[in-house]
Protein backbone atom coordinates (compact mmCIF):
# COMPACT_ATOMS: atom_id res chain seq x y z
CA UNK A 1 0.00 0.00 0.00
CA UNK A 2 1.06 3.56 -0.73
CA UNK A 3 2.49 5.54 2.22
CA UNK A 4 2.94 8.73 0.26
CA UNK A 5 0.46 11.14 -1.19
CA UNK A 6 -1.17 9.38 -4.15
CA UNK A 7 -1.08 11.01 -7.55
CA UNK A 8 -4.23 12.36 -9.19
CA UNK A 9 -4.13 9.38 -11.57
CA UNK A 10 -3.90 6.93 -8.64
CA UNK A 11 -6.84 8.61 -6.94
CA UNK A 12 -8.99 8.51 -10.09
CA UNK A 13 -8.06 4.86 -10.65
CA UNK A 14 -9.42 4.04 -7.17
CA UNK A 15 -13.09 4.41 -8.23
CA UNK A 16 -14.91 1.27 -7.14
CA UNK A 17 -12.03 -0.16 -5.12
CA UNK A 18 -12.48 -1.32 -1.55
CA UNK A 19 -10.60 -0.84 1.70
CA UNK A 20 -10.36 -3.98 3.88
CA UNK A 21 -12.35 -4.04 7.10
CA UNK A 22 -10.46 -3.82 10.36
CA UNK A 23 -12.62 -6.09 12.47
CA UNK A 24 -12.44 -8.75 15.15
CA UNK A 25 -14.93 -10.50 17.45
CA UNK A 26 -16.40 -8.66 20.44
CA UNK A 27 -15.09 -5.16 19.76
CA UNK A 28 -16.22 -2.33 22.02
CA UNK A 29 -17.06 -0.13 19.02
CA UNK A 30 -17.17 -0.91 15.31
CA UNK A 31 -16.98 2.44 13.51
CA UNK A 32 -18.83 2.32 10.22
CA UNK A 33 -18.22 4.92 7.54
CA UNK A 34 -20.56 5.48 4.62
CA UNK A 35 -18.06 4.29 1.99
CA UNK A 36 -14.35 4.79 1.27
CA UNK A 37 -13.15 7.96 -0.37
CA UNK A 38 -11.09 7.64 -3.52
CA UNK A 39 -8.08 8.81 -1.53
CA UNK A 40 -8.60 6.08 1.09
CA UNK A 41 -9.02 3.44 -1.59
CA UNK A 42 -5.87 4.65 -3.36
CA UNK A 43 -3.76 4.22 -0.21
CA UNK A 44 -5.68 1.26 1.24
CA UNK A 45 -6.47 2.81 4.64
CA UNK A 46 -9.62 4.14 6.28
CA UNK A 47 -10.29 7.88 6.64
CA UNK A 48 -7.00 8.67 4.90
CA UNK A 49 -7.97 11.85 3.06
CA UNK A 50 -6.02 14.73 4.67
CA UNK A 51 -9.15 16.82 5.39
CA UNK A 52 -10.93 14.00 7.20
CA UNK A 53 -11.26 14.63 10.93
CA UNK A 54 -11.87 11.05 12.10
CA UNK A 55 -8.43 10.41 13.61
CA UNK A 56 -8.26 13.81 15.35
CA UNK A 57 -11.80 13.33 16.71
CA UNK A 58 -10.98 9.87 18.09
CA UNK A 59 -7.96 11.22 19.91
CA UNK A 60 -9.65 14.39 21.18
CA UNK A 61 -12.60 12.34 22.49
CA UNK A 62 -10.26 9.99 24.39
CA UNK A 63 -10.31 6.80 22.30
CA UNK A 64 -6.57 6.91 21.58
CA UNK A 65 -3.57 8.30 23.46
CA UNK A 66 -2.37 10.19 20.39
CA UNK A 67 -3.62 11.04 16.91
CA UNK A 68 -3.13 7.91 14.84
CA UNK A 69 -2.17 8.12 11.20
CA UNK A 70 -4.54 6.43 8.75
CA UNK A 71 -1.61 4.11 8.01
CA UNK A 72 -1.93 2.90 11.62
CA UNK A 73 -5.63 2.06 11.28
CA UNK A 74 -5.05 -1.60 12.23
CA UNK A 75 -3.81 -0.40 15.63
CA UNK A 76 -7.41 0.38 16.57
CA UNK A 77 -7.95 -3.34 17.22
CA UNK A 78 -5.67 -3.21 20.27
CA UNK A 79 -8.00 -0.60 21.81
CA UNK A 80 -11.12 -2.68 21.07
CA UNK A 81 -12.23 -0.69 18.04
CA UNK A 82 -12.69 -1.60 14.39
CA UNK A 83 -13.55 -0.05 11.04
CA UNK A 84 -15.93 -0.94 8.23
CA UNK A 85 -18.26 0.82 5.78
CA UNK A 86 -21.92 0.55 4.81
CA UNK A 87 -20.95 0.40 1.13
CA UNK A 88 -17.60 -1.09 0.19
CA UNK A 89 -16.94 0.68 -3.12
CA UNK A 90 -15.01 3.93 -3.20
CA UNK A 91 -16.47 7.09 -4.70
CA UNK A 92 -15.43 10.72 -4.81
CA UNK A 93 -18.45 11.72 -2.69
CA UNK A 94 -20.92 9.73 -0.59
CA UNK A 95 -23.82 11.36 -2.44
CA UNK A 96 -22.83 9.33 -5.52
CA UNK A 97 -24.29 6.25 -3.81
CA UNK A 98 -27.82 5.16 -4.66
CA UNK A 99 -30.37 4.34 -1.94
CA UNK A 100 -30.39 0.70 -3.07
CA UNK A 101 -26.63 0.44 -2.49
CA UNK A 102 -27.02 1.75 1.05
CA UNK A 103 -29.86 -0.68 1.77
CA UNK A 104 -27.88 -3.62 0.38
CA UNK A 105 -24.85 -2.42 2.35
CA UNK A 106 -26.92 -2.42 5.54
CA UNK A 107 -27.90 -6.04 4.89
CA UNK A 108 -24.24 -6.98 4.42
CA UNK A 109 -23.34 -5.01 7.55
CA UNK A 110 -25.99 -6.94 9.51
CA UNK A 111 -24.19 -10.18 8.60
CA UNK A 112 -20.90 -8.75 9.92
CA UNK A 113 -22.56 -7.62 13.13
CA UNK A 114 -24.09 -11.04 13.69
CA UNK A 115 -20.71 -12.69 13.07
CA UNK A 116 -18.48 -10.34 15.11
CA UNK A 117 -20.90 -9.10 17.82
CA UNK A 118 -19.44 -5.68 18.68
CA UNK A 119 -20.93 -3.93 21.71
CA UNK A 120 -21.64 -0.77 19.68
CA UNK A 121 -22.00 -0.05 15.97
CA UNK A 122 -21.20 3.61 15.31
CA UNK A 123 -22.61 4.76 11.97
CA UNK A 124 -20.75 7.88 10.81
CA UNK A 125 -23.41 9.80 8.92
CA UNK A 126 -27.05 10.46 9.76
CA UNK A 127 -28.36 10.70 6.18
CA UNK A 128 -26.78 7.39 5.16
CA UNK A 129 -28.10 5.78 8.33
CA UNK A 130 -31.64 7.02 7.69
CA UNK A 131 -31.62 5.54 4.20
CA UNK A 132 -29.75 2.30 4.85
CA UNK A 133 -31.68 1.40 8.00
CA UNK A 134 -35.11 2.70 6.88
CA UNK A 135 -35.20 5.21 9.74
CA UNK A 136 -36.16 8.53 8.09
CA UNK A 137 -36.68 10.36 11.41
CA UNK A 138 -33.56 9.12 13.20
CA UNK A 139 -31.49 11.62 15.18
CA UNK A 140 -27.87 11.55 16.30
CA UNK A 141 -26.88 9.35 19.21
CA UNK A 142 -28.10 6.03 20.56
CA UNK A 143 -30.80 4.42 18.45
CA UNK A 144 -33.76 2.60 20.00
CA UNK A 145 -33.34 -0.58 17.94
CA UNK A 146 -30.54 -3.13 18.18
CA UNK A 147 -28.87 -5.00 15.34
CA UNK A 148 -28.27 -8.63 16.38
CA UNK A 149 -27.89 -7.51 19.99
CA UNK A 150 -25.53 -4.64 19.12
CA UNK A 151 -26.39 -1.08 20.15
CA UNK A 152 -26.49 1.32 17.20
CA UNK A 153 -25.13 4.82 17.72
CA UNK A 154 -25.18 7.47 14.98
CA UNK A 155 -22.36 10.01 14.86
CA UNK A 156 -21.67 12.83 12.41
CA UNK A 157 -19.65 12.07 9.32
CA UNK A 158 -16.09 13.30 10.09
CA UNK A 159 -15.45 14.32 6.48
CA UNK A 160 -14.09 17.80 6.02
CA UNK A 161 -17.06 18.31 3.68
CA UNK A 162 -19.42 18.14 6.69
CA UNK A 163 -19.42 21.79 7.75
CA UNK A 164 -22.27 21.29 10.26
CA UNK A 165 -19.84 19.81 12.79
CA UNK A 166 -16.54 21.38 13.74
CA UNK A 167 -13.82 19.45 15.61
CA UNK A 168 -15.11 20.53 19.05
CA UNK A 169 -18.60 19.28 18.15
CA UNK A 170 -17.22 15.99 16.82
CA UNK A 171 -15.15 15.57 19.98
CA UNK A 172 -18.21 16.07 22.20
CA UNK A 173 -20.48 13.60 20.40
CA UNK A 174 -17.73 10.99 19.90
CA UNK A 175 -16.98 11.24 23.65
CA UNK A 176 -20.66 10.54 24.45
CA UNK A 177 -20.31 7.18 22.72
CA UNK A 178 -17.01 6.46 24.47
CA UNK A 179 -18.60 7.07 27.86
CA UNK A 180 -21.54 4.78 27.00
CA UNK A 181 -19.14 2.07 25.76
CA UNK A 182 -17.20 2.15 29.04
CA UNK A 183 -20.28 1.35 31.16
Amino acid sequence: MVQRKPTTAEIQAAYGRTVPDIIAPNLNVLFCGINPSLYSAAVGHHFARPGNRFWRSLHAAGYTERVLSPFEDRNLLQFGYGLTNIVDRATARADELKAGELILGQQQLAVKIQQYQPQFLAILGISAYRTAFHQPKAVMGRQPELLSGTTIWVLPNPSGLNAHYQIADLTRVYRELLLAAKH
